[in-house]
């Protein structure tokens, strides 16, 4: 089985070390990379880049919101989950529209940590409750509340971190017709992705 490729960016040496060595132990993950700041991180990433990208907020010289945003530029399609220390709905919330699909508390037990990096890596988004309410919020707001209750549902879920295959178990639709309420909400709020309509949001001031 092809392992997930997991790099990291953290600046405190003892959560990197942990972080490498948990991922190097467990079968199905392989740490490909691990840096103390976003600079350094940004001049290899695009030379080797991984499936999922750990990154810390909180980091020396370029923040891990401001480096989300660079790094997303260079590789569009790559999976970022923020760490944080603390449950901070601001700075999450602020990652998010930069380009994050989820984020972590770093006091995540590691079973938990592997699972939520499985999640994103099967086009999950893991995040608090809190955080999903304002991501649904801004979906809301930048819509116009033009959205059906069946398109709500799904965006709900979505915003849960919910994947394609398990909204449609939810809801006992076919992915397809999933998928087709998904290109009906992205149509209405006229963007192409859960991110770039949070982002939307937050850049008019919808939030």
């Amino acid at each position: 089985m092809t392992p997930i490729y997991v790099s990291l960016i953290e600046d405190d040496a003892d959560i990197r070390q942990g972080l490498k060595l948990l991922l190097k132990g467990t079968p199905g993950f392989s740490c490909v990379a691990a840096y103390s700041d976003c600079e350094s991180a940004l001049r290899e990433i695009p030379n080797d880049p991984p499936d999922v990208l750990l990154m810390d907020i909180q980091l020396p010289g370029m923040s891990g919101i401001d480096g989300v945003r660079r790094i997303k530029k260079l590789l569009p399609d790559l999976d970022v989950i923020m760490l944080t220390i603390h449950d901070d709905d601001k700075r999450v919330f602020e990652s998010l529209c930069a380009g994050a699909c989820g984020y972590l508390v770093k006091t995540t037990p590691p079973a938990k940590l592997l699972d939520a990096i499985q999640e994103v890596y099967n086009g999950g988004a893991p995040m608090s409750a809190s955080i999903a309410r304002l991501v649904i919020q801004s979906f809301r707001r930048s819509s116009d509340s033009n959205l059906t209750a069946r398109e709500q549902e799904i965006l709900a879920l979505l915003c849960k971190g919910k994947s394609y295959k398990m909204i449609a178990e939810a809801l006992h639709l076919s992915k397809g017709t999933v998928h087709s309420h998904l290109k009906k909400i992205y149509k209405k709020l006229e963007v192409n992705s859960m991110t770039e309509a949070v982002a939307k949001a937050h850049q008019e001031r919808l939030v």
